[in-house]
């Protein structure tokens, strides 16, 4: 057996992670609410000995177009913070995982939801902190627009330390930039001593933070070496924080589509890919991309010259690169992106993507993998049914959970 192990956490989302994973014909299109759905998905991922379970959020419309929305089924969900205090009692020992950003949140409030729901699921919570790029988001929190770039994260930062503070039940009292906080919390530290914190931002303010803050990092990378270079690069910034590179876990997101062979997999994405309306796929990569005129381009000519984004610079750097890169039309580059929203796909056999997953692992680019199924429940199902096994015989993912908290599966330090 291996002596290191990959983390593995599943990546939820309604009807799954393919922008037309609604559309296909054996998906639960009213997924977003439906809690016995999720129930099932969080104990499809406990029974396959999963770290974890996440949920992502964002606090209003995925797309402005209310006619592109409705054709995505994305905008339909629960918060994620009940959500997960329902699945708490569901499940016994997977880690439950939720976004909630700093933008349009207050640290105290936020501290004791997340430290609730750490105490009622026995030490198995975590917090991916966000600081929101979406002016659809800012206009539902009475704001003009969205906050600049650094000013997002210069809030951010303070916004953790008060919160971890609070968690750690350090001195009460902190007066800040943005934050005042007279009390200390009113729930007791639970039996991890705080809950994980997670961070998915890849600018260098986001690396930054996450080198300071995190103990997972949810990132996305196509290619091994833009995989390497983020993991290289994170972990070397750990120092400067008195940390250790075992200190913070990588996670890369994955999206994999796997069958018997390779070519029922491969005939598995095409049918796919062919549920995608080119308007939706258009305005999904527009919404990475931060511009709201791509149409007015040729739909098969290349991308254009685009300003840097102020909204998520990361991603929109990944998706001009791979466009540069593979010399994709916008039609292209926007099925392509529609499958994964800029991630890692592998569509193969169990051999097939354990393979490729373990080079990664074992290469040094990931300490495991974010998981991301096209659809819900099949692909799921699938790859608990033929990867995990695979990724056991090799030695390179557990058979059972070494302990009960989330700190506990991931190998992480209790906070003192």
């Amino acid at each position: 057996m291996s002596a290191r192990q990959m983390k593995l956490g599943l990546f939820l989302w309604a009807t799954g992670h393919h922008i037309a994973a609604w559309r296909h014909p054996d998906a639960h299109v009213t997924a977003g609410i439906d809690i016995d759905h999720y129930i099932r998905l969080a104990r499809t991922a406990e029974a396959a000995k999963f770290d974890m379970i996440f949920c992502e959020d964002a606090a209003g419309l995925r797309e402005a177009n209310v006619q592109i929305a409705s054709q995505t089924s994305r905008s339909i969900g629960f918060e994620p913070i009940s959500l997960l205090s329902a699945l708490a009692a569901q499940t016994e020992r997977i880690g439950l995982v939720s976004t909630a950003s700093t933008s349009y949140n207050e640290p105290y409030g936020l501290a004791r939801m997340f430290a609730s729901l750490d105490n009622l699921s026995g030490g198995r919570a975590g917090w991916n902190l966000v600081t929101s790029a979406s002016p659809i988001e800012a206009a539902n929190f009475g704001s003009t627009g969205l906050r600049p770039h650094a000013d997002r994260y210069e809030r951010a930062r303070e916004f953790a330390t008060v919160v971890t503070s609070l968690w750690r039940r350090k001195a009460a009292g902190h007066d800040g930039q943005s934050f005042s906080v007279r009390d200390p919390l009113d729930i007791p530290r639970s039996p991890q001593g705080a809950p994980v914190m997670v961070q998915a931002g890849a600018s260098d303010d986001g690396k930054d933070l996450a080198a300071r803050t995190a103990d997972v990092v949810f990132s996305a990378a196509q290619t091994f070496e833009e995989a390497k270079a983020f993991y290289d690069d994170l972990k070397s910034r750990l120092a400067a924080y008195c940390r250790q590179p075992d200190d913070v876990k990588i996670m890369p997101g994955v999206a994999p589509i796997v069958a018997a062979t390779k070519a029922e997999a491969q005939a598995k994405y095409d049918a796919l890919q062919e549920l995608i309306p080119d308007d939706v796929g258009v305005a999904l990569l527009s919404s990475y991309l931060s511009i709201s005129d791509l149409w007015r381009y040729p739909i098969d000519g290349p991308l254009p010259e685009l300003p840097e984004s102020q909204g998520m610079k990361s991603r929109q750097a990944l998706v001009i690169e791979q466009a540069r890169r593979d010399g994709l039309s916008i039609r292209e580059l926007a099925r392509y992106f529609a499958g994964a929203r800029g991630h890692w796909r592998v569509v193969g056999t169990a051999e097939q993507i354990a393979d490729a997953l373990q080079e990664r692992f074992e290469g040094g680019a990931a300490d495991g993998f974010n998981v991301m199924p096209s659809w819900f429940p099949g692909e799921l199902d699938a790859f608990a049914r033929l990867v995990v096994p695979e990724l056991q015989r090799r030695g390179l993912f557990r058979k059972d959970y070494e302990g009960r908290t989330l700190r506990d599966h991931l190998g992480l330090k209790r906070p003192v």
